[in-house]
């Protein structure tokens, strides 16, 4: 088996390959196929979930990210002891299902293009979101930091401990403990339902301009390293990304954004009501 060729970075949901392996899943059965529309869970950062659909007619019940070791081992998810694109590993995407199928086969894999559509919608808010929030909380740096791409200080890659993206929105978290503090920020004073408007604000205008959306793919493998793109009217605004997006934020209808925060922590939770619902 070598490193499976993906489609999804280009928005495929449907394609035909050649079935060459299959692995153990439990009680069930991993296809590896040649190439896949299939976005799997990703073992590194596992924020978007996998895609839902059918394989040869079977139900796709998860699909995962699984590696090759120089050995020959086929490894799944977080039992994958190196990081993604590691020398000498092919990387896989392996779709489980109840039913084995007959390896050589050709057949139809086809994604559920709703869930992507409605994954795909969450990832494009959560990048945007993360973009407003680091604007809204740029003044609160009393030291240099690294800055995003249009000019703040990049709270949400400095301060984020999770992320998972949902239908339709995404839930992410963030520290605001003492190392954060060590680094400038201060959460002093800090209003979250004032901070949540100036976010959505922000998102309102985002949203109003259907700034164009597109992925940087710059190879066929699932390890590539892709980059999400947002033409804004400040400026392009880029995030390094290996999920699925939607083409334009006017796509996206109406965002919404709730902040919390805990002792030590702020919880971000974006919903978006998509164009026309």
């Amino acid at each position: 088996m070598e490193s499976t060729v993906v489609t999804f970075p280009y928005g495929h949901v449907s394609g035909r390959s050649e079935i060459v392996g299959a692995v153990p899943v439990g009680e069930r059965h991993g296809l590896v196929v040649t190439e896949t529309p299939f976005h799997p869970l990703d073992h590194t950062w596992p924020d978007q979930p996998a895609d839902r659909g059918v394989i040869g007619g079977l139900p796709v019940l998860d699909c995962v990210t699984g590696a090759r070791e120089p050995g020959g081992e086929v490894l799944l998810g977080a039992d994958i002891p190196v990081r993604r694109g590691a020398d000498g590993w092919d990387w896989l995407v392996v779709h489980v299902t109840e039913t084995p199928l007959d390896l050589g086969a050709e057949v139809a894999l086809e994604v559920d293009p709703g869930h992507r559509a409605a994954l795909s919608a969450g990832h494009t808010a959560c990048h945007l979101a993360a973009l407003a929030l680091n604007a809204a909380l740029a003044g609160r740096w009393r030291k240099e930091t690294a800055r995003d791409r249009l000019g703040n200080p990049d709270f949400d890659q400095t301060a984020i401990t999770a992320s998972r993206i949902v239908p339709y929105g995404s839930v992410d978290e963030y520290r605001l403990g003492k190392s954060l503090r060590k680094k400038g920020f201060t959460a002093d004073g800090l209003d979250p339902a004032e901070t949540a408007s100036e976010v959505a604000e922000r998102l309102k205008t985002w949203v109003s301009a259907d700034a164009p959306v597109r992925i940087d793919v710059p190879g066929p493998g699932l390890t590539a390293r892709r980059t999400w793109r947002c033409a804004l009217p400040e400026g392009e605004a880029s995030i390094p990304c290996g999920g699925t997006h939607l083409r334009s934020t006017g796509e996206l209808g109406e965002v919404t954004v709730t902040l919390e925060t805990g002792e030590q922590s702020l919880t971000m939770r974006t919903t978006v009501t998509p164009a026309g619902a």
